[in-house]
């Protein structure tokens, strides 16, 4: 790939990671939370913010770590880190 993703790949990649999080999406709506994808870089991190209940967890780092970044980086390997914002 090229260090810059184009509009179109852009899209590609936020539609994958979109699928990749409502395959964990039901786990943290069923604690009261959710999780919106807000922009994926040009050098491939997905900013993503988490909201609701799991916005003020104290389990919030280790959600997005061993849950959330985990589960995109196996659906799209072409994601190479998840930042919450």
């Amino acid at each position: 790939m090229s260090e810059m993703i184009s509009e179109i790949e852009n899209k590609a990649l936020f539609e994958k990671v979109e699928n990749a999080l409502n395959n964990i999406r039901p786990f943290l709506q069923s604690d009261g939370g959710d999780i919106e994808l807000i922009e994926i870089t040009d050098n491939f991190i997905a900013k993503v913010k988490l909201v609701g209940a799991c916005g003020s967890c104290k389990m919030s780092a280790s959600t997005m770590k061993a849950g959330v970044e985990a589960t995109v980086m196996n659906f799209v390997p072409e994601i190479i880190a998840v930042e919450a914002i």
